[in-house]
This record gives structure tokens, C-alpha cells and sequence, in this order.
């Protein structure tokens, strides 16, 4: 598979530089509502897998939907199931369908696969979040292609998120892919929804995601199986291409899309990265893996040392706190506005930050005791969001 040296994909995508990327694909790819699982989509992505191991020596990680329209079709459901229950049976019994045509068609090709059930818990916990990765990378040393879906039989929140967008992204950020792939029925982003409008054109390259990408791509569907649509895929797209990985949105349906994309080729959309460094996985892990527990309001001036002087949040500047929250949960940090602007691991629980707010380290110490901790969120614990400087 020779990348297309003639055009300037290849300079990001061709190149050699790429060697594990992660693939997502959604419930409009791989489920009809007629037929079930498309099986033949499944076989033509093990191929092309089989053929970037093979060639370039690649390594996959696969993130799947489909294991509730699978199991949908499978206990004659005519529509989609509506309550948590009727949810979680359709994941129960479609997911060993879906993990069965996996098997199936990565055998023929001589690859194992391994399968990991998560749930935000997994990323949001750091003990677990640093054993799903050593899981991880224990497989893919082992030739083996993990298949990777929301454990939707237990996870509610997750179900009620409904899509696998965020999650193939954390994925991408926990295992530091190269790439992010997101398979999807449509071959890529369009000016409009080509579904309905035929002068709709393909956006072939996207500098930056910016707020009103976002709001336009909200019109245009993602099919009438998944749920996601384009829109979330644009915010994960934000979410990888920020911490420095390139993500392109094509076709899942083509047969030839994972190779074309690493060919260099002009198909789908490809999002730059942004910088040429990538964020420290600690602070991504803060920013955008763990669940906020509450919220701390910070005047003017705090906000100016946090974003610019990188400091630690000391109470001084603390002006209001909501929520109810302990010693190592997370906490978002906004500013008078109401504008959230930084998330970190607090120090201390709510009904510390409540007292001690506004108040210089003597007074704090007289009223919570000596052993409380200068800071309230030290900066090694605390990360500056994307989009808000």
C-alpha cells in the first residue's frame, strides 16, 4: 500500500509516522434495520487491518457500537428500545452477536481479538483507568485487535450518553494512538445534510473545530440506527485533534476506507492536529476522563493566576463553592461568570472549601487545623480546559 506522495495528506497520514490508530465505528455502519448486523462490513474491516499490520506494521484498536441494534433485531424488537431495562437486554444479547462476528472474521485473517466492556468509571477511577490501559497494551503486544464497546448491560449513564464517540476519543488519548479514525454512514463532513440536500459538499480538511461547526453539524443526521450523529463526532474531533492527534471522519461502508485514509488519499475529512505537543496524560485525565463532583468559583485575579501564572488555587481567592464533594474528587473551576475555565483534583472536601473561602493561609489554619493543605487544588492536579485561554 504506497501512500499517494502527490498530495498533503500524506505528509500526516502516508507517512511513517502513523503506527496505532484507533477505529470507531458506529451503529449506522454496522446495523441495518432491516438486515441486522452487517456482517460484510465487519469481514472488509479485517482485512484492511490485516493488510496495515502486514504492510506497516500498524497497530488497531477497534471501538464498536451496535451491541443494542444487533440485539434489538435479534429479539424482534420492530423499535428502538425506549426504557433502561429493554436497553440493557438488547446489550446483553447483542453484544455476543457482535463479538461473535468479530471472532469470525478476524480468524479468517489469522488476528485474535479480545474484548473490553467500559464504562466512564473505567477513565474517571485512576487505579482503573491505568489497569484498562495496561490491559491494553498487553493485548496489542500480543498481536491481539481489542474490540472495545460501552458496557451497556450495567452503565445507565452511559446509555443515556448513547454514542461511542467520547469514549473512542478518551481511547485514543489513554493508549496514545496516532490517529483516530471515525467510521460513520456518511463519507465524511458535509456543508449541509447530504442525506437531504444534493449540493451538499465534502469538507475535505478542517483547521479547527470551532463553536459554530459544532452548531451547524447539530442539523445534520447520524443516521436512523445510531444515535451520536455528526455532532459528536465533531466534539471528539475537537477533543483529540486539541491534544495534538489527527482524526479524519469517512465512509465505514466503502470497503476501503482504512486504507485509502493511510494511503494519503482525498476521502473523508481529515481534522488537524493542533500543536506539535501533546498534553500531558495526567491533565488529560483530569480535564476530560473523571466526573466533576462540584464546582469552585474563583474571582478575577485567581482566574488570571491559574490561566496564565500556572499556580496552585489557594482559598484567597475562592468565592463561592456548590456541590458536595470529598478530599481526591474532581471539581470544575469557574470563574464569576459562570464560565468553567479549569477542572482539577481538590484537596479539600466542600465543606472545607465552604469555610475557608476567601480567607488568607493564617485564618485557614486557625479555623481548619494545621494539617490542612495550603492549596486547594495544587497545579500538578489541575488543568486549564481546552478553549479557554
Amino acid at each position: 500500500m504506497k501512500p499517494d506522495t502527490s498530495s498533503p495528506r500524506s505528509a500526516i497520514l502516508g507517512s511513517g509516522k502513523i503506527r496505532r490508530i484507533i477505529v470507531k465505528l458506529g451503529s449506522g455502519t454496522l446495523t441495518d434495520e432491516s438486515l441486522g448486523l452487517r456482517e460484510r462490513t465487519i469481514r472488509s474491516l479485517a482485512a484492511q487491518v490485516a493488510r496495515i499490520r502486514e504492510s506497516r506494521g500498524i497497530q488497531v484498536v477497534v471501538v464498536t457500537s451496535g451491541a443494542i441494534a444487533a440485539g434489538r433485531k435479534k429479539l424482534g424488537m420492530v423499535e428502538r428500545p425506549r426504557t433502561i431495562a429493554l436497553k440493557q437486554a438488547a446489550a446483553a444479547v447483542g453484544q455476543t452477536t457482535l463479538m461473535r462476528a468479530y471472532e469470525r472474521a478476524f480468524e479468517k485473517r489469522g488476528i485474535k481479538v479480545g474484548q473490553l466492556l467500559l464504562t466512564h468509571e473505567d477513565f474517571g477511577n485512576r487505579e482503573r483507568y491505568l489497569n484498562a490501559k495496561n490491559t491494553l497494551e498487553a493485548l496489542l503486544s500480543h498481536g491481539i485487535v481489542p474490540i472495545i464497546n460501552e458496557n451497556d448491560t450495567v452503565a445507565t449513564e452511559e446509555i443515556r450518553l448513547g454514542d461511542n464517540d467520547h469514549l473512542a476519543a478518551l481511547v485514543t488519548q489513554l493508549i496514545g494512538a496516532d490517529l483516530l479514525l471515525l467510521l460513520t454512514d456518511s463519507d465524511g463532513l458535509y456543508t449541509r445534510d447530504p442525506h437531504r440536500y444534493p449540493d451538499a459538499r465534502r469538507i475535505p480538511l478542517v483547521v479547527k473545530v470551532d463553536e459554530e461547526l459544532v452548531r451547524s453539524a447539530g442539523s445534520i443526521r447520524g443516521g436512523s440506527v445510531g444515535i451520536g450523529g455528526m455532532g459528536s463526532k465533531l466534539l471528539a474531533a475537537r477533543l483529540v485533534s486539541d491534544w495534538g492527534t489527527p482524526v479524519v471522519i469517512a465512509g465505514g461502508l466503502s470497503g476501503r476506507s482504512i486504507l485509502d485514509v493511510l494511503a494519503g488519499k482525498d476521502t473523508g475529512t481529515l481534522f488537524l492536529p493542533r500543536g506539535t505537543a501533546r498534553a500531558r496524560r495526567r491533565k488529560l485525565w483530569i480535564a476530560h476522563a473523571m466526573q466533576s463532583h462540584g464546582t469552585i468559583t474563583v474571582d478575577d485575579g485567581a482566574k488570571n493566576v491559574l490561566m496564565e501564572g500556572g499556580k496552585s488555587l489557594l482559598p484567597a481567592g475562592v468565592v463561592d463553592v456548590s456541590g458536595m464533594f470529598r478530599k481526591g474528587d474532581a471539581v470544575s473551576i469557574c470563574d464569576r461568570r459562570g464560565r468553567v475555565f479549569a477542572r482539577g483534583i481538590t484537596a479539600w472536601d466542600s465543606e472545607q472549601v465552604e469555610r475557608g473561602k476567601g480567607r488568607k493561609s493564617a485564618e485557614v489554619r486557625a479555623i481548619l487545623g494545621e494539617d490542612i493543605p495550603a492549596e486547594m487544588v495544587h497545579r500538578d492536579n489541575l488543568t486549564i480546559l481546552q478553549g479557554a485561554r
